[in-house]
């Protein structure tokens, strides 16, 4: 042979060489690469066509590739089997399509129902469309369009979906869910629903395992009206953007400024815990509870309430508001407000209400400080301990314990025991006063019309010319007993008074010692000034507390 022929077989065995090495890089690069699962034992990734009653191969057909399958048609893929009455199978794509009876199981606890599937074995993805039904466990997905990715166990829907899970059932337009984990994804115009509540939300989290539902963020309504995703149960409606609700206990946690709203009460907070079963209500940070029933309202950071036997408590920044009387709202903070309720249920109920320390108390017509408050609803008397004093426009009144008696959220009567002292203010320098061991006030249309001074009774009072409303000196006066009674216009009509005695003084001729009694205190710096001031404790100076005191006996009638 000679060099020139040898040549030119070589050149040819080098561009065939070239080709087939072209050809296989075409072929490794257009091949598609096959999906795994980082961290888990692969497995054979053929499918097999383990059954048919008809087979059909035609390489002459529209579908060289394709066998068709009929009849009872059986395939098997990494343990999971499927099942149907005919199919398109591409061994060379590892896929196949389904049609009629489509069923495939996977294990004890999974099986997909539909009319037709396509499934891709490289990708381990299954499509399912008409009359879908996915089984796991005891969880029913119905829909009519559904992915299933065997590889991470999740399944897609869209076109709408159901979910059956213990006796609660989900609706909405498109989710997922996790067979691995057992949580489901909703989203819009979600739908939650059992025999005790139904839930709105366009965005719900559920956990079929501990039956927890997680709504987040607004509600679309059928009307396309926006606002908070709802929670309706027994009565309840529970407006949020970030709750939890098990539907078991039906226990809900929530966040984000979330409300519970029935016919009794609304109680707002910026987290709340709320148990409908067991009627338990606890919020916290900035906690509003309004009893519309009693016409009251609770605010705090933390407020807690127990529907079944009426017992609550409000503390951290604890106000108990009174809106009966609708021109006008009484606000009353203390450090910790407590709430009981006796013979519930019946018709001879009654509530107790305990403020407990720095008790400060705002009404445009009423103001007052203590230690410590109790309100009786049986009698309807507010009684207040350790150091009260209350204002009424001008006049201010205190002593050991004080006791009104209301009627309609109006004064009708008060009580003052021990130490008791009434000081009215005329002027910057002039003082009505009043002081005795007991003190009795009838109202009339809220406002004093009579007074009762028990017990080593003092008074100084200044009496006014008629004519150009002047004073015109100062009246003092010891007794045992006096009675006062006062025009509407809180004017002095007249006094009556056991044997006393007692001294008239000209203005211009009124001693210094007597201008005030020996207990004589002003206390304005105290005094609440708006519904905000309740907040700020201002308490008396030593000086000015009550200390138990000896008085000269006033002179006592002789019987004739």
């Amino acid at each position: 042979m000679t060099t020139r022929k040898k040549a030119n077989i070589n050149w040819h065995r080098t561009i065939l060489l070239m080709v087939l090495c072209l050809f296989g890089l075409s072929v490794v690069f257009s091949a598609k690469p096959r999906r795994q699962r980082a961290g888990v034992k692969q497995e054979d990734p053929r499918i097999y066509l383990e059954h048919a009653d008809e087979l059909e191969y035609d390489v002459y057909g529209m579908r060289p590739d394709v066998q068709i399958a009929r009849g009872k048609v059986k395939f098997r893929h990494k343990g999971g089997i499927l099942t149907c009455d005919s199919a398109y199978f591409n061994e060379q794509s590892n896929s196949f399509e389904a049609f009629g009876h489509v069923f495939m199981k996977q294990g004890d606890t999974l099986t997909l129902k539909s009319e037709w599937a396509w499934y891709d074995g490289n990708d381990d993805r299954a499509e399912a469309r008409r009359n879908v039904l996915l089984t796991h466990r005891k969880s029913k997905l119905y829909c009519d369009s559904l992915d299933y990715d065997r590889m991470y166990g999740i399944a897609y829907f869209f076109d709408g979906g159901k979910l059956i899970d213990k006796g609660s059932t989900l609706t909405s337009d498109w989710g997922q869910y996790n067979t691995e984990t057992r949580e489901a994804v909703f989203y819009y115009k979600v739908r939650l629903k059992n025999d005790n509540m139904t839930m709105y939300s366009d965005t719900l989290y559920y956990d079929t395992r501990t039956s927890m539902a997680h709504i987040v963020g607004d509600y679309t309504s059928d009307k396309n009206e926006v606002g908070p995703s709802m929670i309706v149960n027994k009565g309840n409606i529970v407006r949020t953007t970030d709750g939890y609700y098990n539907t078991g206990t039906e226990e809900s946690i929530l966040y984000g400024r979330s409300t519970v709203d029935n016919e009794d009460k609304t109680i707002t907070a910026d987290s709340l815990f709320s148990d409908s079963k067991k009627k338990i209500d606890e919020g916290f940070g900035n906690v509003v509870y309004v009893d519309k029933k009693n016409k009251n309202q609770f605010v705090g950071n933390h407020i807690y309430y127990d529907e079944n036997i009426g017992y609550g408590f409000a503390t951290d920044s604890a106000v108990v508001m009174d809106f009966s009387q609708n021109n006008d709202t009484l606000y009353v903070h203390a450090d910790s407000i407590k709430l009981y309720t006796y013979n519930i249920n019946t018709d001879s109920v009654y509530r107790v209400m305990h403020g407990f320390h720095k008790v400060r108390a705002y009404r445009s017509d009423i103001q007052a400080v203590c230690d410590s408050l109790v309100f009786n609803s049986k009698d309807s008397c507010l009684t207040l301990y350790k150091d009260p004093i209350a204002w009424n426009m001008g006049r201010q009144v205190l002593g050991e314990v004080m006791h009104a008696y209301m009627q309609d959220s109006t004064i009708r009567y008060a009580d003052v025991i021990g130490q008791a002292m009434s000081i009215e203010r005329m002027d910057s320098a002039h003082y009505n006063q009043l002081a005795s061991k007991e003190m009795q006030v009838y109202f009339q249309e809220g406002k004093a019309r009579e007074t009762w001074a028990i017990g080593n009774v003092q008074a100084v009072y200044y009496p006014i010319d008629d004519a150009d409303t002047t004073i015109i000196g100062l009246n003092f006066l010891e007794t045992d007993t006096m009675k006062m009674y006062l025009s509407p216009e809180r004017k002095l009509e007249k006094i009556w008074a056991s044997k006393s005695t007692g001294t008239m003084y000209p203005i211009t001729q009124i001693p210094p010692d007597r201008l005030r009694l020996p207990a004589f205190a002003w206390f304005e710096y105290i005094r609440p000034k708006n519904k905000d001031d309740i907040f700020n404790w201002r308490g008396k100076g030593k000086e000015n507390e009550l200390k138990q005191e000896k008085r000269r006996e006033a002179p006592k009638r002789k019987l004739e």
